[in-house]
């Protein structure tokens, strides 16, 4: 080998095995993790009690509780939508499914003041267990018959999706009557608003649905049937994966997250809106999916790069509001964002990017 073509070809080497840092960063979670990081920095730069978490009342105050508590409705969209996605599919209707779910507890619980022998006590119409198992029960409805649709039928998921989505907010208002449902059941807010040895209660909600989706993934086959489905649902069957009860299992847990999402919101603003709750959720979902390397293309998926993901979305929110971003741009500016993550998470567009910077130094070396 001659003396200019050594150190091209050490320089090649070099890029190819890569330094210890360089290999941390083509962890695909590496790029989320740091997006975050930066969110939270950006944040305390510009807002100095920003960290500052507080004791009072018996529970924590602070903006990261704040974050925590607002971003598990999201978390739980996103661990349903990972499912869906790593089986190739979408599901475009987790939002009408939120109305839905939120405007069943409104209406079975309702609420109402009543004095009785001078003393005031709160009566809901439905005893709040059966509201929300009324609830829980008519998404997971709703995710039987998108599973059904695009595992029975053969329709294709965005289509079978937008189905419910279109529809799903006509029955969301039909149960609302086209008005605000206001909650007056007080121990319904408990749900969403609640706090539990110091942290809200609703993080306790999507931490435990997290762990036990985490341990169904990994302690069981159920992760290999779903990356197997994912990546060749023809083989998968072959194989004798049961591929079609894998999808439609997939659709119902992601309607079982998205009426969960709905109790946390519901109870959290002490009220249902069939036209507005859940707005744009399914792309905050979806955002956060691709965020956290989930292919859409099936097969790969990660349940913590999906909570990454969804925390990015929401500490990419505070930070819009509480830096005066105004209104009409704030969506513009979460998805130059978005895209800007996406190309770093690109193998591809990383390569070419190696590759521009290697030509410099090819250039000299041959001079």
């Amino acid at each position: 080998m001659s003396r200019r073509a050594a150190p091209k070809a050490n320089t090649e080497a070099l890029l190819r095995e890569g330094t210890p840092v360089s290999q941390l960063f083509k962890h695909r979670l590496a790029w989320p993790l740091v997006t975050l990081l930066l969110l939270l920095a950006i944040n305390a730069a510009f807002n100095p009690s920003f960290l500052h978490l507080e004791w009072r009342s018996g529970h924590l105050y602070g903006s990261l509780i704040d974050i925590l508590n607002r971003a598990a409705p999201l978390v739980l969209v996103s661990l349903g939508m990972t499912l869906v996605i790593a089986t190739r599919g979408i599901d475009i209707s987790v939002g009408a499914v939120v109305a839905i779910a939120a405007a069943i507890a409104a209406w079975m619980i309702g609420g109402s003041l009543v004095v009785s022998n001078g003393a005031a006590a709160q009566v809901s119409r439905f005893p709040m267990w059966l509201a929300i198992v009324g609830a829980l029960g008519a998404a997971l409805a709703c995710g039987l018959w998108n599973g059904l649709l695009v595992a029975r039928v053969g329709m294709q998921p965005i289509i079978a999706t937008l189905i419910l989505m279109v529809a799903g907010r006509g029955i969301a208002q039909l149960i609302t009557g086209g008005q605000i449902i206001t909650i007056y059941y007080a121990p319904f807010f408990f749900i969403g608003s609640g706090y539990l040895f110091g942290l809200p209660f609703s993080v306790y909600v999507a931490a435990f649905v997290f762990a036990v989706l985490y341990l169904a993934i990994t302690r069981s086959a159920l992760g290999l049937f779903i990356q197997a489905v994912g990546i060749n649902p023809g083989a998968a069957r072959v194989a004798g994966v049961r591929a079609r009860r894998i999808v439609v299992g997939a659709y119902m847990f992601c309607g079982f997250c998205a009426g969960v999402a709905g109790l946390l919101i519901s109870s959290n603003v002490k009220s249902a809106d069939g036209n507005n709750a859940g707005q744009l959720l399914e792309l905050d979902a979806i955002l956060a999916v691709t965020l956290g390397g989930t292919a859409l293309t099936g097969g790969r998926f990660s349940l913590v790069g999906s909570v990454i993901g969804a925390l990015i979305i929401q500490t990419l929110t505070y930070a819009i509001y509480s830096l005066g971003v105004p209104p009409e741009i704030n969506l513009v500016v979460k998805a130059v964002v978005v895209f800007v993550v996406m190309l770093l998470q690109s193998a591809e567009f990383r390569a070419s990017l190696r590759q521009l910077a290697v030509r410099p130094a090819h250039g000299g070396a041959t001079r």
